[in-house]
């Protein structure tokens, strides 16, 4: 897969829509099923041409773009969705660092995958195996992704699976964005490009 500043872009573009779901998810107890569709998709396409390819196209990413656009221009009114976007780096750092995780992961995406072609990646069955998945995998590495929201919907074992589903979408696109050259310098000197790409992007 050929990489661009602008593939760049779509991955954290697809980090941030994934969060913004996890955090809609603890604190409503539920997520858009568009935007987290698209993201929840993701992480059974894993031998996709282009990062578009990866996540159905750079619209299914609009959400998370905008997301990304109103965090660098300081408008975002989430302001735990940045904090947990590092969390997720510093996890995924963690996470690729472990063979033994990764194919455990792998193993487990291709025995659910079938499913999910059937009944849809935000099907609650697909969500209860994803969420299992990652609890079985990912979250038991360091540091672990702590998820703060209504203790009401917190306790639902639905929206946790939902909410652990989505945070192996958040790490998968956290390591595409790292396979595409992006780090943390990105966030701190690159923020003038991220918002020109993000002109080109968004309509």
């Amino acid at each position: 897969m050929s990489a661009s500043f602008d593939d760049r872009v779509l991955a954290l573009g697809a980090l941030a829509q994934s969060l913004q779901q996890v955090r809609s998810t603890a604190e409503t107890g539920q997520s858009r099923s568009d935007a987290a569709e698209a993201v929840l998709d993701s992480v059974f396409r894993i031998d996709a041409d282009s990062v578009a390819d990866v996540y159905g196209g750079v619209p299914r990413l609009h959400p998370g773009l905008r997301l990304l656009r109103d965090s660098l221009l300081r408008q975002a009114q989430d302001e735990s969705i940045p904090r947990l976007a590092l969390a997720v780096m510093r996890l995924e750092r963690r996470f690729s660092a472990e063979p033994g995780a990764i194919e455990a992961v792998a193993a487990g995406l291709q025995r659910i995958a079938p499913q999910a072609r059937a009944q849809g990646s935000t099907h609650p069955e697909v969500l209860n195996a994803l969420g299992a998945l990652y609890a079985e995998t990912i979250s038991q590495l360091r540091p672990r992704v702590m998820v703060q929201g209504s203790p009401h919907y917190l306790g639902q074992a639905a929206v946790v699976a939902e909410i652990r589903a989505l945070l192996l979408a958040a790490v998968r696109a956290a390591v595409l964005w790292r396979q595409l050259g992006g780090s943390q310098w990105d966030l701190l000197f690159s923020r003038g490009r991220m918002l020109e790409s993000l002109q080109r992007l968004l309509p």
